[in-house]
């Protein structure tokens, strides 16, 4: 697919349906995923590389304004596997058809400024040829068989996981004066290792924006030492501990608590523990957060949203206070007014596939950065420790009693340790414990915030988490009984 047809497409599709003389903006998306899937096990014959496919996902959105008799009426439809003037045709008669009245609408999104990240995706990528696909699902194997061979270990291996390749092309024009696109690659490897007979399992991770840059062999090497290193793990009695998190905790509890917290989407359904909140301390004053879309380098970043806006920073958690939240341009300007100014920054149309043209802008994250106000060395972090807990990695976290109470669970599955006098010592055995907390007192109570960061992508989604080590006092773990382990 060539980015010329998708702008062609929205073009000619705008002039046959523009007069109408009603606010019409065209979307244009299409992507492909390609995905290798590991599937290797020691001890039963195996393909290794199990399921090499390709898909791909292309079609025309619509988002109209009518004004029907003095009131504005909002329409949307979309038409799949059609990149042509009369898809567009077919998707304003669906939006016309299925409008309704909408109070809080002020307009389609306005020209605001041009983007500063241009030219970032990697042609290497989008022309990559199907053997240079599979041979990276390869490297990540033999990352991981590699990583093995050298500490003996030979039997009861199982290598499983994907290294994914996303194409995307979208091109975005409206009545409005927006008039852009976007062409973005991301690699992906997300490589999980297991000894069974050891009952131990670990974790890797490569990202990249560009093929010269993805080393998806080191994520195979990576997920099989952290299995090697967690052999011999011990059970942990329920209490309240002082926890150090890694990189992948922390991701995983952003990606599932605390960014859509600070969504004006959430905010809109009064569903959020930061509700009314804004100027407030929320986290500790060790902690910043924000979120840029035009990082270079990073998989999260974009030229522009799928409302044609361009990308940005937007600063979340400044010192411990509430000083923002992430928006679209419908809830951007619904919520705005002379006391808080919310730039629309993150009206993206994510899916788990790429940018699709199946659904309307939501409120989605691009790049989330933590970082602390005084980092420390992983020793400063650790230091002072007498018993403790680091947990390196978790999984099945989720809201309880509701996201706006702040109560969350979450598996530790693994690369996680106890900690004895300020260093790691005995492994904590996989999927035995689990968190039970609440995310408020966790920000309230962290104490430390490792000065190094690390980018680790959330899983079926598109935004990356660039997160350091943190360290908290007071969490909640509970045991997991060992039948249901």
């Amino acid at each position: 697919m060539r980015l010329e047809d998708l702008r062609e497409c929205v073009q000619k599709g705008l002039d046959s349906v523009k007069q109408e003389k009603t606010e019409i903006e065209v979307f244009a998306s299409w992507n492909e995923l390609i995905t290798m899937r590991l599937n290797y096990t020691s001890d039963i014959p195996s393909g290794g590389l199990q399921e090499p496919k390709s898909s791909q996902f292309s079609g025309i959105a619509v988002s109209s304004a009518f004004s029907d008799k003095g009131k504005t009426s909002l329409g949307f439809g979309s038409q799949a596997n059609e990149l042509r003037p009369r898809g567009v045709t077919e998707a304003f008669r669906k939006a016309k058809r299925g409008r309704f009245y909408d109070p809080d609408f002020r307009s389609l999104p306005l020209p605001a400024g041009n983007p500063t990240l241009v030219d970032y995706h990697d042609p290497a990528v989008l022309d990559i040829s199907d053997k240079e696909a599979v041979d990276l699902g390869w490297k990540a194997l033999e990352g991981a068989l590699r990583a093995f061979r050298e500490a003996g270990i030979k039997e009861s291996i199982i290598v499983g996981g994907d290294v994914c390749i996303l194409k995307e092309l979208v091109a975005i024009k409206s009545t409005t004066g927006i008039d852009t696109f976007d062409v973005s690659s991301i690699l992906t490897a997300a490589i999980t290792t297991m000894v069974e007979k050891e009952g131990v399992k670990g974790t890797g991770w490569a990202t990249s924006t560009k093929l010269a840059g993805f080393d998806p062999a080191l994520a195979g090497r990576e997920a099989a030492l952290s299995a090697i290193r967690t052999i011999g793990g011990k059970r942990l009695p329920p209490g309240h501990y002082e926890v150090v998190f890694g990189s992948q905790p922390i991701t995983d509890m952003m990606a599932n608590v605390i960014a859509p917290s600070l969504s004006l989407a959430t905010v809109n359904a009064s569903n959020t523990p930061f509700l009314g909140k804004l100027g407030q301390r929320v986290t500790s004053p060790n902690l910043n957060i924000y979120d840029d879309g035009s990082l270079p380098g990073q998989i999260g970043s974009k030229k522009v949203t799928c409302e044609g806006l361009p990308t940005g920073r937007t600063d979340l958690v400044q010192e411990g206070n509430l000083v923002g939240f992430l928006a679209n341009h419908y809830l951007g300007r619904k919520f705005s007014s002379n006391v808080a100014t919310f730039v629309p920054r993150n009206g993206f149309r994510f899916h788990g596939l790429g940018r699709t043209y199946e659904m309307q802008p939501g409120v989605f994250p691009t790049n989330l950065v933590l970082e602390g106000r005084q980092g420390v060395t992983t020793e400063e972090l650790f230091r002072g420790i007498r018993e403790g807990v680091y947990i390196g990695r978790i999984w099945y976290t989720y809201p309880i009693n509701g996201l706006a109470a702040g109560d969350f669970t979450s598996t530790v599955i693994g690369d996680s340790f106890l900690i004895k006098d300020g260093q790691i010592s005995t492994p904590l055995q996989p999927n035995a414990v689990r968190i039970n907390d609440n995310i408020n007192r966790v920000l309230q109570n962290i104490v430390a915030v490792g000065r190094e960061k690390k980018a680790i992508q959330v899983w079926s989604a598109e935004e990356a988490v660039i997160a350091p080590e943190i360290r908290v006092e007071g969490v909640r773990l509970d045991g997991i009984s060992a039948g249901t382990a």
